[in-house]
């Protein structure tokens, strides 16, 4: 893998009484994302509208499970969730980047849910 090559996926399995999302990439690295974190900020137009200020706060998420991962080309994931959600394609690039930022983005999640008197 060279610099300026994104690390690629070599295994994804989803652990844990269908709760996470662990992925194995080239460079070593594995990374696990909960269900109710990535149900929450999928990348479909349904949650992240077609602008940030579109952005839908989805709450009563905590139990929602993985039930299936669907290939998408080379590029991503399409994961299937408990409460019926199919429309998100996850890149390889967004859950790295849901990974890095986890904290920031959470954070703001529950900031967010605490402001409109919602739960999780």
């Amino acid at each position: 893998m060279s610099d300026t090559q994104q690390p690629w996926p070599v295994e994804i399995r989803v652990i844990q009484d269908r709760r996470t999302l662990q992925i194995g990439y080239d460079d070593g690295r594995t990374d696990e994302l909960d269900a109710e974190y990535l149900r929450v900020e999928s990348p479909s137009a349904e949650v992240q509208g077609h602008s940030p200020d579109q952005k839908t706060i989805v709450d009563r998420k905590k139990d929602v499970r993985i039930m299936a991962v669907q290939p998408v080309g080379s590029y991503a994931v399409r994961l299937d969730f408990s409460d019926g959600h199919t429309t998100g394609i996850f890149t390889w690039s967004y859950l790295r980047g849901l990974v890095d930022r986890r904290e920031l983005i959470w954070g703001e999640y529950l900031k967010k849910l605490a402001e409109l008197g919602l739960s999780r």
